[in-house]
This record gives structure tokens, C-alpha cells and sequence, in this order.
């Protein structure tokens, strides 16, 4: 009897075993009863009935990122390149991702390195280096729609290295390093260019104010002469009126002035140690007194002025006495 309820025991415990499905976060289990699809169980504690039901397949929910191997492929223009891709997808039905394909992995692997030659073989080698973004673009449309029947949403599609051949690799270095150089050439001439344009300006600018300047010059200058020209204008009116005025006295005075002033740089002179009259010293002398009289008659006596004429009430000049000549002696007197 103890035997019996031992094994009943036993029995009982491994039912509960067998009843009782822990699922873990992130995946779904596929239950199956009497070999038929039933439910996908979430994360979280289940009981199912033993021996009736069981545990398909447990499904991966998370998003997923699968490699595609490197794909050989020949492009419009007959270039073969070498290429990578990876696909990121998501699981969202766990009944159609475990029994609607058979190898979902496989499935998509195979399905994106079809589309991958049928995308990149319609386009030329220059646009398969140059438009990456519109080859994932119409990769992931193609793909995903594909997979839609399966349950699977692909997220993403991006192509990790596209490999030209050698020979392609250095004809496109070569290029680059010869549109390098035109665009450094280009770059330089257009600073020459400028360079020139700025000194033309320049040059202009100071040929302006060059001009500008001489005018300026040219007009005060012309402005200094149109003022001395009045200048002497009025003196001579002024030696006019002064003529007018005195008579010959005026005259006289204005050339004695004139003389004196003449002797008088004969001693201003640096350079010359002995002063040559042209000349006699005697005619210098009655010179000089003809001026000291010139003078006393034109100021006065008393420091008035004195005026010649017909006309009653002038006052004439005192009688001046004569001024011995000094006598020289010429050449040929003993």
C-alpha cells in the first residue's frame, strides 16, 4: 500500500512538472495540442495539460540582426563588386514566423541576397558607390513586403562595403587626384584673378586721387597767384596814387629805396671777401646824399609832409646845404 502512494506521489509530481511553462522575457512559445497550432504564449507562468499539449517552437521577439555573407555581383556596366549587407528584423506574429516558413533565418538570408543582385545589377558602378542611401531604400521596401506574410517586419537594410576591382580602384584614384589638382588649379586662377583685379582697383584708385591732387595743387596754385597778382595790383595803384600825389619826389624815393636795398646785399654775400662797385665811390656817395635829401624833403623838416606846387599855403622844403664830395684819388694823380 505505502508502494502505491509512492508512486501516485511520483505521478503527481512529474504531471506538475510536465503542466507547468515558465516562458522568458523577449520570446513566445508556440503551444501545440495533439500536434495543432493552439496559442503563443506570452512571457510569464503557464499550465498546460500534460501529455496533450506541449511546447513547439520558441520564438525569438526581439529584433534580430542577421548577416548576409559578401554577394558578388555584376552591374550594368559589366563591373563585378564585391558586397556585404546586413537586415535588421522583428518577429510580431510568433505563429507565422514558426509555421508559415520553414527556416526563417534561411528564408530571409536568401531572400534579401536575391534582391541585393537585382537591385545593384540595374545600376551602373558609379551609382552603386554614390547612392548606398537608395539601394537600402529599395531593398527594405522589396524585403519587407516579402516577409509581411510571415510575420516578420524588417526594420532596416544597409549595405556594410561595396569592393570595386583594382584596376577600377586605382583608375578612380587617379581621377580623384587629377580633379583634385583642376580644382586647386581653378582655386589658384581664381586668386590670381582677384589678386589682379584688386591691384587694377588700386592702381585706379590712386590714379584718382593722384589726379585729384594735381588739380587741388593746380587750382591753389592758381588761387596764390590770382591773389599776389591783386597784391601787386594794389601796390601799384598805391605807388600810382603816391605819384599822383608827390610828383617825381615819390619816384625818386621808390629808387633810392630799390639801390639801397641792391648795395646792401653786396654784404650779405658768403662768398665774396672784396665788394666791386660798378660804380665810382664818389657817385656813391653824392648818391647817398641825394637820397638823405630826397628823404627830408618828402617828410619835412619837422617831420611833416611837404608837397610841391602852384598852390598858395605850401610849405616848401629848407634849403639844404651841399655836401662835399670825398676826393678820390684816380689813377695817374701823384
Amino acid at each position: 500500500m505505502e508502494f502505491v502512494l509512492i508512486a501516485l506521489l511520483v505521478l503527481l509530481v512529474v504531471f506538475l512538472l510536465m503542466a507547468v511553462r515558465v516562458v522568458k522575457q523577449g520570446y513566445v512559445y508556440t503551444v501545440e495540442r495533439l500536434g495543432k497550432y493552439t496559442l503563443a504564449a506570452e512571457p510569464g507562468l503557464h499550465l498546460i495539460m500534460p501529455f496533450v499539449d506541449r511546447v513547439g517552437q520558441k520564438v525569438n521577439m526581439m529584433e534580430q540582426v542577421l548577416d548576409i555573407p559578401g554577394q558578388e555581383i555584376i552591374t550594368a556596366d559589366n563591373a563585378m563588386v564585391g558586397v556585404d549587407a546586413v537586415v535588421f528584423f522583428q518577429v510580431l506574429d510568433a505563429g507565422k514566423a514558426a509555421y508559415e516558413v520553414a527556416n526563417l533565418y534561411q528564408a530571409i538570408m536568401a531572400l534579401t541576397t536575391t534582391n541585393l543582385r537585382t537591385v545593384m545589377g540595374s545600376m551602373d558602378l558609379d551609382e552603386t558607390l554614390s547612392k548606398r542611401d537608395e539601394i537600402n531604400a529599395r531593398l527594405l521596401a522589396v524585403v519587407d513586403h516579402a516577409t509581411s506574410p510571415w510575420g516578420v517586419k524588417i526594420t532596416r537594410v544597409e549595405i556594410k562595403d561595396i569592393r570595386p576591382p583594382h584596376d577600377i580602384s586605382e583608375a578612380m584614384a587617379r581621377q580623384m587626384k587629377a580633379e583634385r589638382l583642376k580644382r586647386a588649379e581653378i582655386l589658384e586662377a581664381e586668386g590670381d584673378k582677384t589678386s589682379s583685379i584688386l591691384r587694377a582697383e588700386g592702381r585706379k584708385q590712386s590714379a584718382i586721387l593722384e589726379a585729384e591732387g594735381k588739380r587741388e595743387a593746380q587750382f591753389r596754385d592758381a588761387e596764390a597767384r590770382e591773389r599776389a597778382a591783386e597784391a601787386e595790383a594794389r601796390a601799384t595803384q598805391m605807388v600810382s596814387d603816391a605819384i599822383a600825389s608827390s610828383g617825381n619826389q615819390a619816384i625818386n624815393y621808390f629808387i633810392a629805396q630799390e639801390y639801397t636795398k641792391a648795395v646792401g646785399k653786396f654784404a650779405d654775400s658768403p662768398n665774396a671777401k672784396t665788394i666791386l662797385f660798378p660804380v665810382e665811390a664818389t657817385q656813391l656817395i653824392g648818391s647817398l646824399g641825394g637820397i638823405g635829401e630826397l628823404v627830408r624833403g618828402v617828410v619835412g623838416p619837422e617831420g611833416g609832409t611837404v608837397t610841391t606846387g602852384g598852390d598858395s599855403g605850401t610849405q616848401l622844403p629848407p634849403k639844404r646845404q651841399p655836401v662835399p664830395r670825398a676826393s678820390v684819388p684816380r689813377s695817374g694823380d701823384s
